[in-house]
């Protein structure tokens, strides 16, 4: 028994560093160890100890187990079974991360509705109730209150909350207003190689922040006599980018241009809402916003963020992979309409009702019903671009429904370093991608999938993704450390049950 337990260890120790990227080697280093140590354990032929694993799980930023709680989540799917009736899509994962952010530029008490309980949100909320802000769930767990204090207590931030997600980025522009000098720790997330906040660093500088980056944080200073004199041209047309320059401009007593802007659905669901705090925001939607600063925000604020609609996304995906008819309930229509007009290209069955607007008053949502449909590949390779092209994070999904296509479709993820290949998880689940290079994948449809125990991938569209395949793979499949997954779903598990999936949360060791 003690020998089964070891080998088991040692196979998520190991599939938790190939995800990772590392070799054993590698490792070994960043335990203090030596490679042949690090090869014993993942073969189970050593015994280790909770303390070694909680370390390895850190090093590898992957929850193996944890101590002083019950452990990772995994999830237990019995897959081949058949969706239907209908679905409601929660509010936005990336607008709610925004808004929170957002609410340290005003001294007055804000309450942001239907408010996205996940992952994402904790970390920032733990952030948040470290520095002094003052949060709380109301009207039975449903709705957040946020009352900032008089003066933030940097020096008492939650460094390993703030590690854990690459939100903090945005507390940059904020910060800039309310104090000459603070410190915040380097941003996490998504494992999706390399990125820099270099795009941040030259739209904020304009507004005098420098930052020197050492020993795993940033140092930031104010200069308080520079000011934006001409537009902003962002080099990257980037959502957080884009929201920092917002921020730091909401505070600035005067008018910033903002060129090259994304016009991305938490973009604008940031620019509604700091209209609600009183400031003016022109070409919302557009690439060019024009902002008309308020240099003292004090306002009581109640605002409803928008609905997903990479969740939307994902629950069509579920929908088409099993092949069943559901009704996907307010999907934010604006910001799916390039995805849908490719998968009615590809033969999707589907119909929406007419167009009504979401609790925010701006945003355009819709229902949508999708049937079982007989695919063909796009003649087209899918892509993302910037809004108003196929959205980026959505583009993980047309691997799984490339995958029940009859034919060949070329995936081309140019933006992150690493995603396109953790595509390639699928082929464990029977998928046929074959990856030719970093960023582009050739799926073979349609498939057979097939059941599989397997470590969730580090990213979380692709994670998501090999879910919905093993929903619709015969038998029964583990996706284990699900960590990733929570991170920006709220109960995604049990919703999809209701709707007839048969999928079960555990956890061991």
């Amino acid at each position: 028994m003690a020998d089964d337990y070891l080998v088991r260890i040692g196979k998520l120790i190991r599939d938790a560093r190939q995800h990772r990227g590392w070799t054993q080697t590698q490792l070994a280093e960043a335990l203090g160890t030596s490679q042949s140590a690090v090869n014993r354990i993942e073969r189970g032929n050593q015994n280790i100890s909770l303390e070694m694993i909680a370390r390895i799980g850190e090093a590898l930023d992957s929850e193996i187990v944890s101590l002083g709680y019950a452990g990772p989540m995994h999830l237990r799917v019995v897959g081949g079974r058949r969706l239907s009736g209908s679905i409601d899509v929660k509010t936005s994962k990336n607008a709610c991360v925004a808004l929170l952010c957002a609410t340290l530029l005003n001294k007055g008490r804000t309450v942001l509705r239907r408010v996205a309980r996940i992952e994402e949100v904790y970390r920032l909320l733990e952030v948040l109730g470290s520095i002094g802000v003052r949060t709380r769930w109301i009207n039975d767990g449903v709705d957040l209150e946020i009352v900032p204090p008089a003066a933030l207590e940097m020096e008492s931030m939650d460094e390993t909350a703030a590690r854990r997600t690459r939100s903090i980025i945005m507390f940059l522009g904020p910060l800039l207003h309310r104090m000459d000098s603070f410190k915040l720790p380097y941003a996490g997330g998504c494992d999706l190689g390399t990125r820099t906040i270099e795009p941040h660093m030259i739209a904020l500088r304009r507004f005098g922040l420098d930052i020197a980056a050492t020993e795993g944080m940033y140092h930031a200073r104010v200069d308080r006599k520079v000011a934006p004199g001409r537009p902003i041209v962002l080099t990257e047309r980037g959502d957080t980018v884009t929201e920092n320059a917002l921020l730091a401009a909401a505070r600035h007593d005067g008018t910033t241009v903002i060129r090259n802007a994304s016009s991305n659905y938490m973009v604008q669901d940031l620019c509604f809402f700091l209209e609600a705090l009183g400031v003016r925001v022109e070409g919302v939607g557009t690439t060019t916003l024009t902002v008309h600063g308020v240099p003292n925000i004090d306002v009581d604020v109640d605002y409803s963020p928008s609905e997903d609609p990479v969740e939307a996304m994902s629950l069509l995906t579920a929908a088409v992979v099993t092949e069943s008819e559901l009704t996907v309930r307010r999907v934010p229509i604006e910001f799916l309409e390039i995805e849908l007009a490719v998968l009615e290209e590809m033969g999707l069955d589907h119909d929406r009702t007419p167009e009504y607007f979401a609790d925010n008053g701006r945003t355009r949502l819709v229902d949508l019903t999708v049937r079982p449909s007989k695919l063909e590949a796009p003649i087209d390779k899918i892509h993302p671009m910037p809004f108003p092209g196929l959205n980026i994070d959505n583009v993980p999904f047309f691997a799984a429904i490339a995958a029940s296509a009859q034919g060949q479709t070329l995936i081309h993820d140019w933006v992150y370093d690493n995603r396109a290949i953790y595509l390639t998880d699928l082929n464990r689940l029977g998928g046929r991608l074959q990856l030719l290079d970093p960023h582009r994948v050739l799926v073979e449809g349609p498939t057979r999938w097939r059941a599989a125990e397997m470590m969730c991938p580090p990213a979380l569209r692709p994670a998501v993704v090999v879910l919905l395949a093993m929903m619709a793979a015969e038998g029964t499949s583990v996706l284990r450390n699900v960590y990733v997954i929570n991170r920006g779903y709220e109960d995604l598990a049990e919703r999809l049950n209701s709707v007839g999936a048969q999928i079960e949360i555990f956890r061991d060791i």
